[in-house]
């Protein structure tokens, strides 16, 4: 396989297989609307294989910081259309995140009452809210009726994505956000039938994806996770724990038919990943770097072995609105500037040059 070769992920055709991904940029207004600059943004990678959205949170509850966009109101769904029909003007194809922030968040941040999770367990640490740092709140364990309603709020989400023009969603279960917190034992210390065992545990996982998928069609719906990732404070220390844990999961997802299985692990090539990619059996996207850079050479490498059917790369394209073209015609990157990643403004999000320029 070649990583500039045509992929079908479901229903989504792709030009080619390096694909964006997501991404956090806080650069939607107070209200959560995604505006002119953010349609711009991702209309300039259009030539990435497929673009995956940065987390869009499905209810107010679930917003995890300030400049997060949502797909709530009419005014959202609104904006993403905007998104969509500029990625679409450049040919391009764009999938939403589907993002519940769970306890990684604080209510000066939701303008709620609360915040919620799988259990009553606080992240030890500050959030960045609008007023500054505060210590992570102690969130409101959720009920099994409340669960069906974060449920049902995930697939209104998804359906008003769908009806927005995106070309699908995907189903935010990994680092460190609501649905992975209900993976780790440490997250969850539940004991009805979302909690205790790895099955248990993987149990809401598999339900919110199930919903989505028969929503809006499996071919529509792809899935993220990051198992062992370690990340606010979702631990997910034992090696066995971790095997049986995602096992369950993807096999409770594997017979839905989704459009992909995207994992973020620093060996995607390891037993565990590569053991999961084959128990889902269909398309799945590597993801190698959080916190580092992806590389041409690495991309091409792990396609053309065939240890994955696409790359997830997310620095460099943040840096390269045409990094498919650097990469096909060997030119230089830009470099990514860090100092801009969570700001505000077009500086480090809309200015980076093409090689046109």
């Amino acid at each position: 396989m070649d990583l500039f070769s045509p992929l079908t992920l479901g229903d989504l055709d792709l030009p080619n297989r390096v694909i964006m991904a997501p991404l956090t940029r806080m650069r939607a207004d107070a209200e959560g609307v995604p505006g002119a600059l953010i349609a711009e943004h991702y209309a300039q990678r259009a030539s990435l294989g497929m673009i995956i959205s940065e987390g869009v949170y499905p209810s107010h509850e679930s917003r995890a910081y300030p400049g997060q966009p949502g797909i709530v109101t009419d005014e959202q769904a609104a904006g993403w259309r905007s998104v969509a029909d500029a990625v679409h003007a450049e040919g391009g194809r764009i999938v939403m995140q589907l993002m519940h922030g769970g306890r990684v968040s604080h209510t000066d941040i939701t303008g709620t009452d609360r915040i919620v999770a799988p259990s009553a367990v606080a992240i030890d640490g500050d959030v960045h809210t609008p007023g500054g740092k505060k210590p992570f709140p102690v969130p409101h364990a959720l009920s099994t009726e409340e669960l069906a309603q974060v449920r049902d709020e995930f697939v209104a989400a998804a359906r008003r994505a769908i009806d927005a023009g995106l070309d699908g969603v995907e189903v935010h279960g990994a680092n460190g956000y609501l649905l992975h917190q209900f993976l780790s034992p440490v997250s969850n210390q539940r004991t009805d039938a979302y909690g205790g065992s790895p099955e248990g545990r993987a149990a809401f996982v598999i339900e919110v994806t199930t919903a989505i998928a028969e929503a809006v069609g499996a071919g529509r719906v792809g899935i993220r996770l990051s198992p062992a990732h370690n990340i606010q404070d979702v631990a997910e220390t034992d090696e066995a724990d971790v095997r049986a844990t995602y096992t369950a999961l993807v096999e409770g997802i594997a017979p839905l038919g989704l459009a992909y299985l995207s994992v973020l692990h620093a060996e995607p090539e390891g037993e565990l990943v590569q053991g999961l990619r084959a128990r889902f059996g269909g398309a799945f996207v590597a993801n190698s770097g959080f916190g580092r850079l992806t590389t041409k050479e690495e991309a091409v490498d792990i396609v053309a072995r065939g240890k994955a059917d696409a790359v997830a790369v997310g620095r460099l394209a943040l840096a390269n609105p045409d990094l498919v073209e650097r990469w096909v015609g060997g030119h230089p990157e830009n470099e990514p500037d860090p100092a801009t990643f969570y700001a505000q403004g077009a500086v480090g999000y809309t200015d980076y040059p093409r090689l046109s320029a």
